[in-house]
């Protein structure tokens, strides 16, 4: 094989070589996370977010640090409350990595190392409280254990933001026995609603009672207002009506008197028209006679007669 040759070759496998190692040296850190880099064994840099280049055979990626907020639910633990009641206990933290370079090199497996001082800080914290106050206090063990967990991740570039007690198991006994107590607070509760309710019921019957005596009551009183205006008109009426007989009977009678006297001026008249007349009967000799129908109107007439003849003669 001529010289040439093998030197193309030769070359051409460098330059491939080369190649691969450029490749192979060429770094992509995705969003959320974030690189640490060291060189020759020690601490160099932290890369973030982008394309970066690894100085072969000297550099390397130690860790990939992701940036979100991890979960992690840690099994039950055993712990023991301040009256001696074993229960099981499960916590789940969630926490955020704040510095990769102390995430990395801060402490030996960051999780197992939260796992554990969640647990021994939950024991310390049930160990000051009763059971009941262990039940009913949720959120001042979660809020005491956040606080005592972030405080003490802070050297390792770790914040725990929350913490919460996921579940609380008294032993089987102890159930039990809540469970009988609480049935006997929920049927007390029953009878206490029942009674409550009879009484409401009771108290509404009776204000619906007085309501309605107040408003027959009122209803009466209106009906006899009423009856006593309407009697109190009708007896105006009548007195009015008698008012007004009494106005035409006094009419009437001065109307009579009035012709009364009329009557009297003409009986006069007519008298002294009759003795004019049986005078000139009296004189002339006429057979015919008028007798007048009133017996004392004729009486009249005669006695008028006599003192007529008497005075002629």
């Amino acid at each position: 094989m001529e010289p040439y040759v093998v030197a193309i070759i030769v070359i051409a496998v460098i330059v491939f070589v080369l190649l691969i190692v450029f490749i192979s040296s060429i770094r992509i850190i995705r969003q959320t996370e974030k690189a640490v880099v060291e060189r020759l064994g020690k601490y160099l840099k932290t890369w973030d977010t982008g394309i970066h280049m690894l100085v072969p055979f000297v550099d390397r990626v130690a860790h990939k640090v992701s940036m979100k907020e991890q979960v992690h639910d840690f099994p039950p633990q055993p712990v023991i409350t301040k009256d001696n009641v074993t229960m099981q206990i499960d916590t789940i933290v969630f926490f955020q990595v704040t510095d990769p370079k102390l995430y990395a090199y801060g402490v030996e497996n960051p999780i197992g190392a939260i796992e554990n001082l969640s647990s021994t800080t939950l024991r310390n914290i049930i160990g000051e409280l009763d059971l009941d106050a262990t039940l009913t206090s949720r959120d001042i063990i979660n809020a005491k254990m956040r606080s005592i967990l972030d405080e003490a991740t802070d050297p390792w570039g770790i914040k725990v933001n929350r913490v919460e007690v996921k579940n609380i198991l008294p032993p089987k006994d102890i159930r039990e026995a809540m469970e009988r107590q609480m049935r006997a607070e929920r049927e007390k509760r029953e009878k206490i609603l029942l009674a409550e309710g009879q009484r409401q019921s009771a108290i509404l019957i009776a204000e619906g009672e007085k309501e309605s005596m107040i408003l027959n009551a009122e209803a009466s009183k209106q009906a006899k207002i009423k009856a006593a205006e309407a009697e109190a008109e009708s007896i105006r009426k009548v007195k009015e009506a008698e008012a007004e007989g009494i106005k035409m009977v006094r009419e009437a009678e001065a109307k009579g008197l009035e012709m009364l006297k009329g009557a009297e001026v003409d009986e006069k008249v007519l008298a002294l028209k009759s003795y004019e007349t049986l005078s000139k009967v009296s004189e002339g000799q006429a057979t015919k006679l008028i007798v007048p129908t009133d017996l004392t109107k004729v009486t009249s007439l005669a006695s008028v007669i006599k003192e007529t003849i008497k005075e002629d003669k």
